[in-house]
């Protein structure tokens, strides 16, 4: 079956055609690249709204699509999709989050599923098909609350 496959480049991340028209955030987690002591396992290397999807055809001639991302690496990269979040400002109003703040809420659902292991590689190595965040999420984000604390601006997730 391998014969007639067609390479894409490793930018190119293959997405169902049920979220190509979606205005969700993109957001990709990096993990293996945070050295020394650190409580965190993942950083947030992008959150856009910003897409770019392409369609490719196979040898059967059906579309698959896929998202481009230049400097996407499956080695160290995780990708996720997430609506736009709200919190509640002072005055009781809601107020959406930033990319940034966003990303971080993922990053901290998925921490406990990081895989462990070295960020470097040999160059004769194959690419891996393991992904870097293996598990399930933490939390259910249909029950979370985002509260920022008086004099901090970062999300803290609350049940």
């Amino acid at each position: 079956m391998g014969l007639f496959r067609r390479n894409v480049p490793i930018h190119y991340i293959p997405v169902h055609p049920d979220n190509i028209a979606k205005k969700d955030w993109i957001i990709l987690l990096e993990a293996g690249t945070i050295v020394g002591p650190s409580a965190e396992k993942l950083r947030v290397a992008l959150a856009t709204l910003e897409k770019k999807v392409v369609t490719k055809y196979n040898i059967f001639m059906r579309p698959e699509h896929y998202l481009v991302l230049e400097g996407y690496d499956p080695r160290i990269h995780a990708l996720y999709y997430c609506p736009q979040l709200y919190r509640y400002d002072a005055d009781k109003k809601l107020v959406p989050l930033e990319g940034e703040e966003i990303g971080k809420l993922v990053a901290q659902a998925v921490q406990n599923g990081v895989v462990e292991k070295q960020p470097w590689y040999a160059p004769s190595e194959m690419l891996s098909r393991k992904p870097i965040v293996d598990g399930k999420m933490d939390i259910d984000f249909d029950s979370v609350v985002v509260d920022a604390p008086a004099g901090r601006s970062s999300p803290e997730i609350t049940r």
